[in-house]
This record gives structure tokens, C-alpha cells and sequence, in this order.
């Protein structure tokens, strides 16, 4: 086990390569940005569809 930690620790210093910080931040202002549109179109289509079941249950009564 330790023999694991002290080769995943060189892997990730020697071989990996990590971004800039100007890459990773732009990086991170793409994923927030489109978790955000993606949270407004799930809530849109929530929002949609709670309409509709309120039309049909409105319609059943």
C-alpha cells in the first residue's frame, strides 16, 4: 500500500501535466457558466411540465 502511494505521488509529480492558473480558472468560468444555463433549462422544463400536470389534473377534477 505504501508502495502505491509513494508511485501514485511521482506519477502525479513527474508525469501529469497541470494546467496554468489562467487555464484552470478560464476552465472553471466555462463549467460554471454551463451549469448554470443547464440548471435553467432543467428548472424551465420542471417548471414546464408541473404546468402541464396542473392543466390535466385541473381538466380530470
Amino acid at each position: 500500500m505504501v508502495n502505491y502511494i509513494k508511485e501514485s505521488y511521482e506519477e502525479l509529480k513527474n508525469h501529469v501535466t497541470w494546467p496554468t492558473l489562467a487555464e484552470a480558472q478560464r476552465e472553471m468560468v466555462i463549467v460554471v457558466v454551463f451549469s448554470i444555463l443547464f440548471s435553467l433549462v432543467i428548472w424551465g422544463m420542471d417548471s414546464f411540465f408541473e404546468w402541464i400536470m396542473a392543466l390535466y389534473f385541473n381538466f380530470v377534477k
